[in-house]
């Protein structure tokens, strides 16, 4: 197999992966919080959506030290052990306890971590400059696929339950944990790149440099360093890369993927859930949502990953589509859902907002927020990976750190904030993220410019 065909299995099996993984945990997530509300147990006294701020705050703490992790042991034990640690915190909603729950909330935090940041050196390490909006689409586009096959699983075996029996929650979380292990192994099939050939000034100024099994970008770069300097060196370069002007700039933009992230994956679908003028089905309907953000990630993955290679005019049309698509969504969900429907018990709403309530607009809105949501990952995907090509962990690190810390700060206020706020929220970021990553990629397009006029 030719060097780019072996990159492009590697790209393909990551998002097997982390399709697998992710058809478990954003299943959980989607719907742990209408599970919680159905508990017959007066041992349990959690928040769906407390746990989830716990995960992504120390989710964002512990980007500062996954670089040095992965920089130790490798992206892809990295990644086999993090999905251990999603693998116990799906298992825990068979019997759940209160302090089982937050504590399997804090260990997930720090594998996420560690899981992101290596998924960001395996897909920077098998890519080149032609080929990272091709590459960064397709791995988006399998791993959005678990939106599709998780809710499915979860439409057939709600269909028609007003409550959630513990039966009822056992059988799904079982399942869920069985599919999250086989993601886990998965990882066991990525093989080590190709190595491109050094040019002669690097050969004559590291002669020690060795690329080693399962290494990433920043231990290639580190001849002749042990494990504690390596790990010392990936976290300097991350808090180093966190104040260059790029990253800065596309510092707002990745904090409304943050934020917008917790809406689609933990608030929208609670919401729904919770409108009983959706009838007896609303409950089941949270899975149906979920496929169809699915549907909407998958398409724009797809489509704009693959077209970013051929794309004349750069990033920037397709994230201003992506700002377009969500506004549109956000009015809407203003319109046909309750304002405190995030806040509602476990007997719903009855509330009403200004349309009549419509399942095919609460759908409409859930394709439309996961198109939006593919508009802007895939985008700060390719930009990432193209600028930071050989500090790709630190990077990405970085990346997940904001994101992270956004959607802890967005899990936080959705235990108080009624819907419009929150709607309100995620309009005004998302106009700001919007502008600053036009400006960016008009930064990077100017430096390849000048760049090729220096080579002339």
């Amino acid at each position: 197999m030719s060097p780019e065909g072996k990159s492009l299995l590697n790209i393909i099996i990551l998002g097997f992966g982390f399709m697998f993984m992710f058809t478990a945990f954003q299943t959980c997530g989607n719907i742990e919080q209408t599970v919680i509300k159905s508990f017959n147990s007066t041992e349990f006294h959690g928040s769906g959506y407390t746990s989830m701020s716990i995960i992504y705050g120390v989710f964002s703490a512990s980007n500062l030290i996954a670089p040095s992790v992965v920089a130790v042991i490798g992206p892809q034990l990295s990644m086999f052990f993090s999905g251990l640690f999603y693998s116990g915190y799906i298992a825990m909603f068979i019997h759940p306890y209160t302090w089982s729950f937050y504590t399997a909330s804090v260990l997930v935090g720090i594998a996420a971590a560690v899981l992101w940041t290596a998924q960001g050196n395996v897909l920077a390490i098998n890519s080149t400059e032609s080929n990272i909006g091709r590459n960064s689409g397709i791995f988006w586009a399998l791993l959005q696929f678990s939106l599709f096959f998780g809710n499915l699983f979860v439409y057939f075996e709600w269909h028609g339950h007003v409550h959630i029996s513990d039966r009822d929650r056992q059988t799904v979380f079982i399942a869920l944990t069985v599919i999250s292990l086989v993601g886990c192994f998965l990882f066991f099939l990525i093989r080590k790149p190709e190595p491109e050939a050094p040019p002669p000034e690097t050969s004559e100024s590291f002669p020690q440099v060795e690329s080693t099994e399962s290494s990433s970008s920043v231990v290639v770069l580190a001849p002749a360093q042990g494990l504690s300097s390596q790990a010392l060196d990936a976290f300097l370069k991350a808090c180093k890369l966190s104040v260059t002007k790029e990253m800065m700039l596309l510092s707002i933009s990745i904090a409304y993927t943050g934020l917008e992230l917790t809406f689609y994956s933990g608030v929208y679908g609670t919401c729904i859930g919770a409108m009983t003028r959706f009838g007896q089905d609303a409950k089941s309907l949270i899975g149906i949502s979920g496929i169809f953000i699915g549907i909407g990630e998958i398409l724009g993955g797809g489509v704009f990953g693959m077209l970013n290679k051929c794309n004349r005019y750069g990033r920037n049309p397709v994230v201003l589509l992506g700002l377009i698509t969500h506004f549109v969504a956000f009015y809407l969900i203003f319109l046909n859902i309750a304002s405190d429907a995030p806040l509602a018990p476990e007997k719903g709403t009855d509330l009403q907002a200004y349309i009549t309530p419509s399942v095919e607009v609460a759908l409409l809105c859930s394709f439309l927020l996961g198109l939006g949501d593919s508009c802007f990952n895939t985008q700060l995907l390719s930009i990432v990976g193209f600028m930071y090509r050989e500090d790709s962990a630190p990077a990405f690190a970085v990346f997940k750190f904001i994101q992270s810390i956004m959607a802890a700060v967005a899990f936080i206020y959705s235990n108080y904030l009624l819907l419009h706020w929150q709607l309100l929220i995620l309009v005004l970021v998302g106009f700001l993220g919007a502008l600053s990553f036009f400006v960016a990629e008009w930064v990077v397009v100017s430096s390849r410019r000048d760049s090729d006029y220096d080579s002339i």
